[in-house]
């Protein structure tokens, strides 16, 4: 019996309250299973770069990520803001990391040696994401961050990873296409027909396009080497568990280019969060965040951060708005439901079979996948321009160009990449690697405008967005 409590919200389960134990434990499951699409494409999507090539490793590696998402959950929801709030993978990392094992200095290295540098950049920047939420400049700090800056920040991210689409789901159309389209079938046509369509688009996608690719690998139509071709030969030979450990790659490496470069994605990730901590509050039947809500919950993102740079996951840790549509559909807002979801992925991370399988999906699968949701999260970025005046050429002016340049200069930087004279090494690696991530240039030139020319707090949506 869930706990007895006088209900002021129409959830069936509302923030505090305890649902049974078995009910906890399959609705915890539900919330992660709404986010695992997200939580799969970030190590699938960073082997490459990384050069991650062996399937038992790139097993471990989705498998430390579970495991990461799963503790700095339960911190989150413990210590931290005490939402009913997910924690994962965040893709506003994305682009840095790549631009980070791209560095010329990185070129001829192994995979743990480009692991090791994007560690110390996620590490040394999680301290100063936890001296942001610690010393309270979470909540100051946004008077300067308004949706003109936010808009092209979060789209480059989707947009700037264009290179990963259709090139990786073109490998095999036919089975790509087939994803690509699944994901609009399931999505938008047939999501007011069942609740399974609304909540796992994406994980039926992925489930039902693996299915076909496997069962033309088991009639021979893909061959070994086909790029669709389907083995299972990775799942036999992982161990069955192993548990990730801090530093199992090795020791971080810290260089100052990388770090800076981070930056970007932790700004993006924290204003992100912020949003959706407000989400969360509101359904969930919380009180509205307060300042020193959302000061705790960015200092324990930070601290997640701080352990996915340990472990080694390639990325940090976000709040994810996936969890916070199911609870919207599901009226289901309980606490402790997220929690045990969290156990329930520490233990999957323990298991290296769960991480095997899911290296056993085609590359064109992949691809598709990519195409579906980097165009979701631009889409989410533009969103963010219903709060300003689109008839202010002010506004388009700023929109413009940092989108523009914010696709463009990255392009200058792979092919001109800066060399300064002995001893300034170091300030040419700052720059390319800033100059190389989209992200950062777009949210710089949009922060820097925005906050300098002349414009009234309605016509760069100030207002608006306050009251959203």
């Amino acid at each position: 019996m869930a706990k007895a409590k006088e209900k002021t919200h129409n959830l069936l389960y509302g923030i505090d309250d305890i649902p049974p134990p078995i009910e906890t434990a399959v609705l915890g499951l539900q919330h992660y299973l709404t986010m695992f699409g997200s939580t799969l494409a970030i190590p699938l999507l960073l082997s490459g770069p990384l050069g991650i090539t062996d399937p038992i490793e790139k097993g471990w590696l989705i498998a430390t990520m579970f495991l990461v998402s799963g503790i700095t959950t339960l911190l989150q929801t413990t210590w931290g803001n005490r939402l009913p709030i997910v924690q994962g993978g965040t893709f506003s990392f994305l682009a840095p990391t790549i631009a980070i094992c791209g560095m010329a200095a990185l070129a001829n290295s192994g995979w743990q040696v480009r692991m090791q540098h994007v560690q110390g950049a996620i590490i040394a920047g999680s301290l100063v994401e936890i001296g942001i939420g610690a010393s309270g400049l979470a909540g100051k700090l946004l008077r300067f961050v308004g949706p003109i800056t936010i808009a092209p920040t979060i789209a480059l991210i989707g947009l700037a990873l264009f290179k990963f689409g259709a090139p990786t789901a073109g490998a095999h159309w036919p089975i790509g296409g087939l994803t690509i389209l699944l994901i609009i079938l399931f999505s938008q046509y047939l999501r007011r027909k069942h609740r399974s369509f609304e909540l796992y688009p994406i994980l039926l996608a992925i489930l039902s396009a693996w299915a076909v690719a496997a069962i033309f690998t088991a009639t021979g139509i893909f061959p070994e080497g086909h790029p669709s071709h389907t083995s299972l030969e990775n799942v036999r030979n992982a161990p069955w568990f192993r548990i990730p450990y801090p530093m199992q790659w090795g020791f971080p490496q810290f260089g100052l280019a990388a770090f800076v470069g981070m930056l970007a994605g932790y700004i993006a990730s924290m204003v992100e969060s912020i949003g959706d901590y407000y989400a969360c509050a509101r359904l969930s039947g919380a009180p509205v965040p307060d300042e020193r809500v959302i000061n705790r919950g960015i200092t324990f993102e930070g601290i997640g951060c701080l352990l996915a740079g340990l472990f080694g996951t390639g990325n940090g840790t976000t709040s994810y708005s996936e969890n916070i549509g199911a609870i919207g559909l599901t009226r289901v807002g309980a606490r402790r439901v997220v929690q045990a979801g969290g156990i329930i992925m520490i233990v999957l991370g323990t298991v290296s079979k769960f991480g095997a399988l899911f290296t056993t999906i085609p590359t064109p699968i992949v691809g598709g996948m990519y195409c579906a949701m980097f165009g979701m999260i631009a889409s989410v970025g533009l969103s963010n321009l219903q709060f300003i005046d689109l008839n202010s050429a002010r506004n388009l002016f700023i929109l413009g160009l940092a989108f523009f340049m914010g696709l463009s200069v990255p392009e200058y930087f792979s092919a001109n990449p800066l060399t300064f004279g002995e001893g300034w090494e170091w300030l040419a690696n700052i720059i390319n690697t800033l100059g190389s991530t989209g992200m950062a240039v777009g949210a710089f030139i949009a922060l820097i405008l925005d906050n300098t020319i002349p414009g009234t707090d309605e016509e760069r949506g100030l207002t608006a967005w306050g009251k959203q």
